[in-house]
């Protein structure tokens, strides 16, 4: 019999892949233009409109690059756009918080000590907010405050960490940190599918229609492609924080991700300037390490689920949730999971050189074995990937109790949720 489960797991790691191979690909060839273009220089006896050139040695061979800071004179018969490395990396990403955040909602998206909300509502809230915030954000781009960049990105700057407060009142650490890069990535990606390649387009269509494009939609697209450049390195960090509890768990999650973007800034700053030749500012090094420190102490800050042993036992399980804490085999897997596990995946792990529950990941009342059970089922049923080296000594038969008490919950389960 197909299981859906590893069916689902499996599909969660191309996605994943796939997301990380066009993120390369775009991050790459952002990071090569913005380099590019502050490299160029001014020589005499550029082609007409041409406002500067670079000549570089790659692969056994030799390139020379002209830009034009409108468009040449002619349409060239070969023009190569670079856009799906943008659309593949937003569509993989959304794929891909879909189907863990949105299916595997009950344990990566709600936190039912937050906030009293059922998975629809999460659903909702997730999708919502990534739309919502781009509109915000382009209409600040439109408006008087696009004259005026510095102050445009501090208010930029001061939504996106109002956007983690907000994150933080109703997710789980985890989903907070994903959020909030995935709604920055939005709005990353939207400015290349509604600004940037929009305003190429006509630029190219004047060219061919013979008449001499507009400087302005040049400078539009600039200024939306100077905002993704500063914001990636912030996203790779949130993007990447969801395997580190000392990230997400903390009380002040939402805090470091301000730090993020404050070293987003710094990092980038540094290279942009060094690029451009127009200096070596090294002091960005001290003010990125001194965040960092900042980063650093707020993680050692109290996990939002310390002290909450007694409010997992007492509170309500969601109905999928039930399923599993009533399933036939639970009591074995309570006798098997909390022994075999909770020695890291505990509120105050004592396995020694683990200070925080591993993904965040609590296993001591039944509540936190029904919402982890999908967890439980591959790692340390299907699989000996847990207990890492098999340290607590999980035995075969033990492992056969997880995958039958999964199993018996599953039978249960209507269709479209067998997977959570």
């Amino acid at each position: 019999m197909l299981d859906i489960a590893i069916i689902w797991d499996w599909l969660a790691f191309a996605v994943r892949w796939l997301h990380v191979i066009t993120a390369m690909a775009w991050i790459g060839s952002s990071f090569y233009f913005v380099a590019l273009d502050l490299g160029l220089r001014k020589v005499p006896h550029l082609p007409v409109g041409a406002h500067g050139e670079e000549w570089q040695v790659h692969g056994g061979g030799f390139y020379h690059i002209q830009k034009y800071l409108v468009a040449p004179e002619n349409m060239p018969d070969h023009l190569v756009w670079f856009k799906w490395e943008s659309y593949s990396t937003w569509l993989s990403g959304a794929g891909l918080l879909m189907i863990i955040y949105w299916v595997g909602g009950e344990l990566y998206l709600i936190d039912p000590e937050k906030a009293d909300l059922a998975l629809w509502q999460g659903i909702l809230i997730s999708a919502a907010s990534l739309s919502i915030g781009w509109l915000v954000y382009d209409f600040l781009c439109k408006s008087k405050l696009g004259d005026s960049p510095t102050l445009l990105m501090i208010l930029l700057f001061i939504m996106l960490v109002a956007m983690g407060w907000g994150y933080n009142e109703i997710f789980t650490g985890r989903a907070t940190m994903l959020h909030l890069g995935a709604f920055t990535a939005t709005i990353m990606s939207a400015n290349v599918f509604f600004i940037i390649i929009p305003n190429q387009k006509i630029v190219v269509a004047d060219l061919k229609a013979g008449r001499t494009p507009d400087p302005k939609y040049g400078k539009i697209a600039k200024l939306r492609s100077t905002h993704n450049n500063y914001l990636t390195l912030p996203v790779v960090f949130l993007m990447l924080s969801n395997h580190y509890p000392l990230a997400f768990a903390s009380e002040y999650n939402w805090v470091i991700a301000a730090l993020v973007f404050l070293m987003g800034v710094s990092i980038r700053h540094y290279f942009n300037t060094n690029h451009a030749g127009a200096g070596n500012p090294t002091w960005t090094w001290l003010v990125t390490a001194i965040l960092f420190v900042g980063i650093i102490h707020l993680s050692m800050a109290p996990m939002w689920s310390e002290d909450s042993y007694d409010v997992s036992e007492s509170r309500a399980l969601t109905p999928i949730e039930q399923v599993y804490a009533n399933a036939e085999g639970i009591d074995d897997v309570m006798a098997i999971v909390p022994g075999r596990c909770a020695m890291c995946h505990a509120r105050e792990p004592f396995y020694e050189g683990i200070h925080w529950a591993p993904k965040g990941i609590v296993l001591e009342t039944k509540a936190d074995v029904a919402r982890a059970a999908q967890q439980i089922y591959l790692q340390a049923g299907v699989t000996n990937a847990m207990p890492p080296a098999n340290v607590s000594f999980m035995e075969e038969d033990e492992r056969k109790k997880v995958i039958e008490w999964y199993r018996n919950a599953k039978r249960d389960l209507p269709f479209g949720v067998a997977s959570r």
